[in-house]
């Protein structure tokens, strides 16, 4: 009889170590996979905004420009080169479509176009036609908007995201989606404006 209860009691030792493991490693091993899921990125860490957030705060009076002219709209602001090319043209167009595309949400944004240099009466003509408000580029905004981009502000003033201008026209339908998307997203969130 002493044989088989030392078996028994080893067996039983057995099963309680592998129930033991086996909780043990049910409740680590969604920790570990956790772990290196974010390590390793595995997963989208949560980004849903196309542009890119601005690192350091700025504002429309730190570009030289009123706020109180908008009339606390939201603003699609696009800084124009020096020179307005046929791809600036284009790219204007593709923004206004971008606008044109918000719908009903339109009253509550408007489109702004910030020119360095006197445009040609034919490039004035086309934009006059659309709802871009044209604003000459000041000082202060020339000297913290190296490169032309498209901004989003806020109806307080605040330059927030940037669209960066893609490298060829194959690729503005996409960068008018971008704004779209994001456009969408802040109006369907914010009361303001």
């Amino acid at each position: 009889m002493g044989t088989i209860e030392v078996s028994e009691n080893i067996s039983n030792q057995s099963r309680s170590r592998r129930s033991l493991l086996l909780v043990i490693v049910t409740f680590a091993l969604p920790i570990i996979l956790a772990k290196l899921a974010l390590e390793q990125q595995w997963l989208d860490m949560g980004v849903t905004n196309k542009g890119t957030l601005l690192a350091n705060e700025l504002t429309l009076e730190e570009l030289g420009l009123n706020s109180a002219e908008f009339k606390k709209h939201w603003l699609i602001m696009y800084s124009l080169p020096e020179e307005c090319s046929r791809y600036c043209e284009q790219a204007l167009e593709s923004v206004h479509n971008t606008y044109i595309a918000l719908g009903k949400e339109m009253p509550r944004v408007l489109p702004v176009a910030l020119y360095q240099s006197i445009l040609s009466s034919e490039q004035q003509h086309t934009i006059s036609k659309s709802k871009w408000q044209l604003v000459a580029m000041p000082k202060q905004a020339k000297q913290l908007i190296l490169k032309p981009q498209v901004f989003i502000v806020d109806p307080l003033g605040n330059v927030f995201l940037s669209h960066q201008l893609p490298e060829n026209t194959v690729e503005l339908p996409n960068f008018g989606k971008q704004i779209l998307a994001d456009m969408k997203k802040l109006l369907k969130y914010s009361k303001v404006g």
